[in-house]
């Protein structure tokens, strides 16, 4: 995580850039749910409209699920991948102000909670 991203709150599974309305990280844990890629017919879906599908394997699935439309609107980016005992997700939502870069870098950098 950036330097200038901080703990949001007590809740050590999030982040935020300034403030919750600029930027904010969430990362969670599914224990038990199998890690599988996106069905082809979402994956298309997602792949056709404003929104991108970067990667849909399965070792990783990383999508931008939302398009910001002017400068209140923000960009959302998703991204999964397996672990020892299910699946671990972040969703990193941010103003069109923080470059989408910081945003793909931080949705990149989920790894399991469960490697040491």
């Amino acid at each position: 995580m950036p330097a200038e991203w901080v703990s949001f709150g007590e809740n050590n599974g999030a982040a935020m850039l300034r403030d919750s309305t600029t930027a904010l990280a969430v990362v969670t844990s599914q224990p038990g749910q199998e890690f599988k890629p996106l069905p082809a017919g979402l994956a298309k879906s997602v792949a056709f409209s404003r929104e991108m599908m970067f990667e849909n394997t399965p070792k990783h699935i990383f999508y931008q699920d939302k398009a910001s439309r002017n400068a209140e609107d923000p960009n959302a980016f998703s991204a999964s991948i397996p672990s020892k005992d299910g699946t671990c997700s972040v969703h990193v939502v941010a103003l069109p102000s923080v470059p989408a870069d910081i945003a793909k870098k931080i949705a990149l950098s989920l790894a399991p909670a469960d490697k040491t």
